[in-house]
């Protein structure tokens, strides 16, 4: 009965993705949503952590908003790249220290890295709390220092919506953003 229980959100947003992909919102599909989220839930388990994120909506939001506006500016400054430096575009992999305990959270940043076109996480290695970041325009180090520092002020801003209380307060005691 625990199981069932704990796997009631993951129920519960295959439905919703379900129907977003049908475009209909009707019985037919709702219904069609719960079946095919059983099923994948039945023969594709994903792991229970037992781990919770808190739900903080206004810094969701402001993470949401600056996600969007870091999306819109890494487009430009890639698109120069492309188009100043072309098949001489130069890349690098950058070592960040990751300022999070959490898999989730860890999950988050790289995800929200990785949205941005023109880097990507290749790696998370959680035990020594490095994340290996990938991006594209690297000239020098300075490239990489600034490839850190905005990789580190993205962890601020996931954490400051997605982390724990006393991650919260280690990354403001830093000096993070709130």
């Amino acid at each position: 009965m625990m199981r069932i229980r704990a796997r009631w959100p993951q129920l519960v947003w295959l439905t919703a993705v379900w129907v977003l992909l049908w475009g209909t919102f009707s019985v037919k599909s709702m219904v069609g949503g719960v079946l095919v989220a059983a099923l994948v839930t039945a023969f594709f388990p994903l792991p229970l952590t037992g781990e919770r994120l808190p739900f903080r909506p206004l810094r969701l939001l402001r993470l949401s908003g600056y996600l969007a506006y870091d999306l819109m500016v890494s487009s430009v400054e890639i698109s120069w790249e492309t188009l100043r430096y072309g098949p001489r575009t130069t890349a690098g992999i950058v070592a960040v220290p990751l300022q999070t305990g959490s898999a989730l959270v860890a999950a988050a940043v790289a995800d929200a890295v990785s949205l941005a076109p023109g880097t990507f996480v290749l790696q998370t290695d959680r035990r020594r709390g490095i994340c290996y970041v990938y991006a594209l325009g690297m000239r020098g180090p300075d490239d990489v220092a600034r490839v850190r520092r905005e990789v580190l002020m993205l962890q601020r801003r996931v954490i400051n919506a997605l982390g724990s209380r006393a991650e919260i307060a280690a990354i403001t005691a830093e000096g993070g953003t709130r």
